[in-house]
């Protein structure tokens, strides 16, 4: 049963992380055609920033702690990026340069959703399997 509430929760993680990187997308997007200024836009993106960091560290230690290796390993690359990107001071917008860095930065998050895409697959198989094994 509590291999069950582990993907569970591992889904609603992934998909939190999914839906914050699909704001700032969204929020780039709408920069790029005008819909917003680049204070609004850069305000907003970084103010969801450190929670998408939060969420996925919790997702790994939440993968780590119940013995899900795989999982784990396979959400480490996307939670050192984060980490090295947080130390090295790169992780925010900077309002001045988002116009120069547009493009960099929805391909970064393009890349970051495409990552987490994938990991949401896979913790939904994992889920539907545990899920038809509990009940079986």
């Amino acid at each position: 049963m509590w291999a069950l509430w582990t993907w569970l929760f591992s889904f609603f993680f992934i998909l939190a992380i999914l839906i914050i990187i699909g704001f700032q997308l969204v929020c780039l997007i709408d920069l790029e055609y005008d819909y917003i200024n680049p204070y609004d836009s850069a305000s907003r993106i970084n103010r969801v920033i450190l929670p998408e960091f939060i969420t996925q560290g919790v997702l790994c230690f939440i993968l780590l702690i119940t013995g899900h290796w795989l999982m784990c390993f396979l959400s480490l690359p996307y939670l050192y990026y984060n980490a090295t990107s947080y130390l090295q001071g790169e992780h925010l917008v900077d309002v001045t340069e988002i116009y120069n860095q547009l493009n960099r930065e929805k391909k970064k998050r393009f890349v970051k959703i495409i990552y987490m895409i994938c990991l949401f697959i896979f913790s939904l198989f994992w889920l539907l399997f545990n899920l038809e094994e509990e009940y079986d």
